[in-house]
């Protein structure tokens, strides 16, 4: 049970860290100014990390701060999350249906 626990974990650790690094390279593309459609790379990266920085994004230009601001800083926002929420949260809910 516990070689089981160790794969899903890992799994779960290489999926979040695979998704950080996929908004950071959407950050240096958009500060390339290489984020276009037509290439097959930047393409995989917009699509794959839109669904995560949509709802940040909406939320910066909801409130009266970011509505003003020329930066978007929804890959902020989203890696701050993923690191401090969504990665602990989810590990503790392996470990407690492990537990079950």
């Amino acid at each position: 049970m516990s070689g089981n626990l160790i794969v899903i974990i890992k799994a779960l650790d290489y999926f979040f860290e695979v998704i950080t690094w996929l908004i950071l390279v959407r950050v240096i593309l958009s500060l390339l100014r290489m984020e276009n459609m037509s290439n097959p790379i930047s393409r995989f990266v917009i699509v794959t990390t839109e669904p995560l920085l949509e709802p940040f994004r909406r939320l910066q230009f909801r409130s009266s701060i970011g509505r003003n601001l020329m930066i978007d800083f929804s890959p902020v926002f989203a890696i701050l999350v993923i690191q401090y929420i969504m990665r602990p949260l989810v590990f503790e809910l392996v470990l407690w249906l492990m537990r079950l």
